[in-house]
C-alpha cells in the first residue's frame, strides 16, 4: 500500500486475479501463490493457486463469523537455546 495525504491507495500486483469480489491471488516470482484483500491486506502464501484460494475463503468467512478464535492458538515454548 501507498500512504497519499489522507487515502491508502492499494496496488494490485500485475497478473493478479480478483476471486469473489473480494481478494486477489497471483503468482509470484518464485513461483508461489499469494491472496490479499481487495483493501490491501496481504492474506496467505502457498504451493497451490487452489490452496491458497480454498484457505483465503476460510479465513474471511472465519473473521467474518467471528469463529477464527476457535481455530487459532499461541504458544509460547522457549527451548532454553540463545541464538
Amino acid at each position: 500500500m501507498i500512504q497519499t495525504n489522507t487515502q491508502l491507495k492499494v496496488v494490485v500486483p500485475e497478473g493478479a486475479e480478483l476471486i469473489d469480489d473480494v481478494f486477489y491471488v497471483w503468482e509470484t516470482r518464485y513461483g508461489l501463490y499469494s491472496t490479499m484483500t481487495k483493501e490491501g491486506r496481504l492474506m496467505m502464501t502457498g504451493a497451490t493457486k487452489d490452496g491458497v484460494t480454498v484457505m483465503t475463503r476460510w479465513h474471511l468467512k472465519c473473521e467474518q463469523d467471528g469463529t477464527l478464535h476457535l481455530y487459532t492458538t499461541g504458544t509460547n515454548v522457549s527451548m532454553g537455546v540463545k541464538l
